[in-house]
């Protein structure tokens, strides 16, 4: 079971007194929060690949489910960890993960707070992200299903996010019409200094895949629009456009990762045989498909599609070309398992170096999780697609 089974997670051991530090810490981060402009407008950050490693690197965080602190009891924790276990727990573990991986971007993809058992769904989000905050890591969000049931619309949640210290997120782009909300993409440079430095060499695309149906007639949960599939479409034409005409001049597009909260039902074509990691649970996905599959398939440039929502699925598959991934779950006020650790997405870029040492476009995209166990474990390295060969799956570390 991913290798989490039968272990304490450090974070529901620690003491009392340490988790107080640690929330007051994320609370002081929360209130100096500031009213960034954004992702369409922020002057203080722009991603970039490092200029030593040559690397880019994301750590997705999936269904923390945030509510108020110290006073939110655990779910599906062991006998024995349940004793001053609480959404502390998940704040422990961010902290342990960031400080791990030092990533370049945090995303956090949807169910970050628990509206219905939140008193104050703004201070429950401030908590939540605080520690990305604390730490002065860039960030950003979609919303899921859970975010907007407590004392915030859903729109009201994305305004929120958007707003926040560090936070790349957007509302929606300018001047569409568009359904939900935190519709937007990101672009990272390459290294500065080098022909690439100007330019994007990877796209980050960010989609609100909605709650629930709201068509009378069709049950179960929301799903990506037409009109997002067009901004996203359109997006991603201009995107490749720029980065194959404009000098220096590419011959394939610059990859693309895709991240949102609810599967699609493609999730569903996968069996044990054909994934890296675990599927315990069935694909929650909307009953209707709105084609947004074959839409990523028909763009062309996107490598992998990241979600969560399913908190015991923490597979990916390859299907048409893309790798479909899910995260896990993240937070301890999430259901869960009890004995199978909480765990984080790493998605870990890497560029190509010419014969001459200069950074140039994308050479492989790899991917690890993270577990809150007592090692902090690396489980499941794999790559998910690179230039030469695409799905080549790495051992882990202890041989396995």
């Amino acid at each position: 079971m991913g290798g989490g089974l039968g272990l304490r997670r450090r974070g529901a051991q620690l003491p009392l007194a340490l988790l107080l530090v640690l929330v007051a810490a994320a609370a002081g981060a929360a209130a100096g929060k500031g009213k960034g402009k954004g992702a369409h407008g922020s002057t203080s950050t722009r991603l970039r690949f490092r200029r030593d490693s040559g690397t880019f690197k994301v750590v997705q965080v999936a269904d923390m489910h945030y509510a108020d602190g110290r006073a939110t009891a655990c779910e599906d924790v062991l006998p024995s960890q349940v004793a001053g276990c609480s959404d502390l727990n998940t704040t422990a573990f961010l902290y342990r993960v960031f400080r791990d991986e030092d990533p370049d971007l945090v995303v956090f993809t949807g169910d970050n707070i628990y509206g219905a058992d939140s008193t104050d769904a703004a201070k429950s989000m401030d908590a939540a992200i605080a520690p990305a905050i604390d730490m002065k890591l860039p960030w950003a969000a979609v919303i899921g299903n859970h975010d907007q049931e407590g004392t915030l619309s859903r729109e009201g949640v994305m305004r929120h996010l958007v707003s926040m210290k560090n936070s790349l997120s957007g509302l929606n782009p300018e001047g569409v019409e568009i359904d939900g909300y935190g519709n937007y993409n990101l672009e990272v440079s390459g290294v500065n200094g080098t022909s690439m430095g100007e330019k994007s060499v990877l796209n980050l695309y960010f989609l609100d895949s909605g709650d629930y149906s709201t068509v009378p007639s069709i049950k179960g949960y929301g799903w990506i629009k037409a009109s997002q599939q067009v901004w996203f479409q359109q997006t991603s034409s201009s995107l490749q456009r720029k980065y194959m005409n404009e000098t220096p001049k590419q011959k394939e597009p610059a990859p693309g990762l895709v991240f949102f909260h609810i599967p699609l039902p493609e999730f569903s074509s996968f069996t044990a045989a054909n994934i890296t990691g675990v599927k315990q649970e069935g694909i929650s996905s909307a009953s209707i498909n709105s084609g947004f599959f074959a839409s990523m398939v028909e763009a062309g440039d996107v490598k992998a599609a990241f979600i969560g929502h399913d908190h015991l699925n923490d597979f990916c598959g390859k299907l048409g070309g893309i790798q479909l991934c899910y995260a896990g779950g993240f937070g301890y006020h999430a259901y869960g398992k009890a004995g199978w650790s909480r765990r984080a997405r790493v998605v870990s870029v890497q560029l190509e170096k010419t014969d001459n040492g200069e950074w140039q476009g994308v050479k492989s995209i790899k991917t690890w999780k993270r577990l809150d166990d007592p090692q902090l474990s690396t489980i499941d390295s794999e790559v998910l697609w690179n230039r030469g060969f695409n799905g080549r799956r790495k051992k882990n570390t202890d041989g396995s």
